[in-house]
């Protein structure tokens, strides 16, 4: 049995969790800094670095002390080395490099992608590849053709913003506190989603990509009018991206048809949303394909995707050396042809 300890710093979590190769995840130690960040709206990377600094050796020993086991007794570790807010990514990986070398263990640089993207197959054992994998956070949207470990075709991905950092736009412009995202769904709940007339950018689009600018400054719009109830923007809102997601993914599933995907699969932050899910469950039986969700604790940013990012990678011998870098941008497909309007965020 391999044993890897996983490590998560990539933003505001910090984590580190123990999952073996048979996909048991023997502990997962966790602490979150929305008290941090709360009265600035979002994630202030200073703060983030300084809290990843204070919280990550404390969770390393209570995750190991959860699973009865000592450093000695892990087989590699595994730590976030990118994408991410650069000074969290580099508190996570100087400590993830630091245990490998006092404990003579490999090291394995994982992209905060990858480790989303390979979340599903630790959820579901037998998802098998390639899969439809629509990876929706707070920092990116793309659809990809996950064909195995390290081998990713980009389909699609955001040309401004992603439909997260929407969700936690709406959150701050109609007052629903942070994190965004589970704010904006709760209002949603009571709200009316067809209240308040909102665009859906690019559905119906040759374009495969995403766009959620031209949304966000439509619900600033909404909201300036004073004229609706906040839980019908939200609502409305919700419902907005939810077709747009709905109408990218049909498209991306014509696309691959040719190379037979073996299921839907939903990742990232946004997938926690239940209503965004079952509009996906949707989209899959009507393709007569499974739908693959981790649960929701698993989509937000953890560090047992990251371990068992590291068990796959491990079990292909694919290690790195302690001199691996720290990436604010580390793209999984860097083949792919740069999307308009996208920048590095393609």
């Amino acid at each position: 049995m391999a044993l890897v300890l996983g490590l998560e710093s990539s933003c505001d979590e910090t984590a580190a969790a123990l999952v073996t190769d048979e996909g048991r995840v023997l502990a997962h130690r966790l602490a979150g800094q929305e008290a941090a960040h709360a009265p600035f709206g979002g994630v202030v990377p200073e703060i983030a670095a300084r809290a990843h600094v204070e919280a990550l050796t404390p969770l390393v020993e209570a995750a190991l002390a959860d699973a009865g086991v000592s450093l000695a007794e892990v087989d590699a570790i595994a730590a976030t080395a990118g994408p991410g807010l650069i000074g969290g990514v580099m508190v996570g990986l100087v400590t993830g490099k630091a245990l490998a070398l006092a404990a003579g263990k490999p090291l394995i640089a994982v992209n905060h992608l990858e480790g989303h993207a390979l979340s599903p197959r630790l959820a579901d054992p037998s998802l098998r590849f390639p899969y439809l994998l629509l990876l929706v956070s707070g920092g990116h949207c793309q659809l990809l053709l996950v064909r195995g470990v390290g081998d990713h075709a980009r389909l699609a991905t955001t040309i401004d913003d992603a439909a997260g950092e929407a969700f936690d736009k709406t959150a701050k412009l109609l007052g629903l506190g942070f994190p965004g995202g589970p704010a904006v769904e709760r209002a949603a709940a009571q709200g009316d989603p067809r209240a308040v007339p909102l665009p859906r950018p690019l559905v119906g689009s040759a374009e495969p990509h995403f766009s959620f600018a031209g949304l966000k400054s439509a619900v600033l719009r909404a909201v300036d009018a004073g004229i609706h109830a906040p839980a019908d923007i939200a609502a409305s809102f919700q419902q907005s991206v939810m077709d747009c997601l709905v109408d990218r993914t049909r498209r991306a599933l014509r696309t691959v048809a040719g190379e037979a995907p073996t299921a839907l699969v939903v990742a990232g932050g946004v997938a926690a949303n239940a209503a965004v899910r079952d509009a996906l469950r949707a989209v899959a039986a009507a393709h007569d394909l499974p739908f693959v969700a981790p649960p929701s604790w698993l989509c937000t940013d953890n560090a047992a995707m990251i371990a068992w990012a590291g068990v796959e990678r491990l079990a292909l011998g694919l290690t790195d050396p302690l001199d691996a870098p720290a990436r604010a941008r580390w793209p999984l497909d860097p083949t792919a042809e740069r999307a308009r309007g996208a920048g590095v965020k393609a």
